[in-house]
């Protein structure tokens, strides 16, 4: 949802952004040299190679990984504070939000809710895979998802405070609302 407002909109700090991508890091830190092994393997694969279509292959076995991860991410969230929380989400609706192009979705297909679940798996596999697949859309995997990494400090901001954070950014994180993304 875009938020309308006459004030400008708040951007993530730098701050934030690395405190997002260290609370990251840690969580899958904590699950071992696997998964570790796994998110590496989608980084330095070349996508050209088929040879991940196989039902044991990194982009699937990763899968099995990504409930433990948001556990240990929650965990590792749960001290944070109201505003801490807000500038979290801020930062990756944001992410999403960049990464909501056309050349991305021709890579990963999908429907809306499909495409954003997707961006989802992006971010929640951390920022060298992120970086990968905004560099070389090619790098994204068709049919990956993490929901629940696409409003997860939303949703901990509502389980602890009863309300939705306001990021005040202005952009929406959904499929499609990225403008500068899609050819018109």
């Amino acid at each position: 949802m875009t938020v309308t407002t006459d004030a400008p909109p708040t951007m993530p700090t730098s701050a934030d952004e690395a405190r997002l991508w260290s609370l990251i890091e840690s969580a899958w830190a904590e699950l071992g040299p696997e998964p570790l092994a796994l998110r590496r393997s989608l980084v330095e694969r070349d996508p050209a190679d088929d040879d991940d279509d196989e039902d044991d292959g990194p982009s699937y076995a990763i899968g099995d990984w990504l409930a433990p991860f948001l556990d240990r991410l929650g965990h590792l969230s749960a001290e944070l504070t109201g505003p801490e929380l807000t500038d979290l989400d801020r930062v990756v609706e944001r992410k999403l939000h960049d990464i909501d192009r056309e050349d991305i979705h021709e890579v990963t297909d999908g429907s809306d809710d499909g495409f954003l679940y997707c961006r989802g798996f992006i971010v929640a596999l951390g920022r060298a895979y992120y970086e990968a697949v905004r560099a070389d859309p090619a790098m994204a995997l068709l049919d990956a998802d993490c929901e629940e990494m696409c409003y997860f400090f939303a949703h901990l901001h509502n389980e602890r405070f009863g309300s939705w954070p306001e990021t005040g950014s202005g952009i929406s994180r959904e499929s499609f609302g990225n403008p500068a993304g899609w050819s018109a």
